[in-house]
């Protein structure tokens, strides 16, 4: 299945320790392992986040050692799966400034790609 799996891009720093816990950590690199062999993931994981765009979704990893729940936003591309952000979920509605981030990070690495530049 190694062979088929799509590469993890991020457009942020990686979740770290701290302030991510390590089992947080590892649920996160497990979910992120399965989008990157195919799998749909749904409720209670990842939900679609439409208002950031298309095929944008978000993780949620519970993170017992800091009782924090951590969003994490990514991207489902034809040819790689890409992580936009990641915050501490601490309201029921994602945060107007997490949300442009996303927004302006995904059309600089667009128009990256566009230009024929680095993804």
């Amino acid at each position: 299945m190694a062979e088929t799996r799509k590469p993890l891009g991020w457009l942020v720093d990686s979740l770290t320790t701290p302030p991510v816990g390590r089992e947080a950590r590892r649920q996160a690199g497990t979910l992120l392992r399965l989008l990157q062999e195919g799998e749909k993931l749904a409720l209670p994981h990842s939900r679609p986040m439409p208002s950031v765009g298309r095929r944008v979704h978000e993780l949620r990893v519970r993170d017992g050692e800091t009782g924090l729940t951590w969003r994490i936003f990514y991207r489902v591309d034809e040819d790689a799966i890409l992580v936009i952000e990641w915050s501490a979920k601490k309201t029921e509605k994602t945060s107007k400034a997490v949300i442009r981030t996303c927004k302006i990070r995904l059309r600089q690495y667009d128009e990256a790609a566009r230009r024929g530049g680095e993804r």
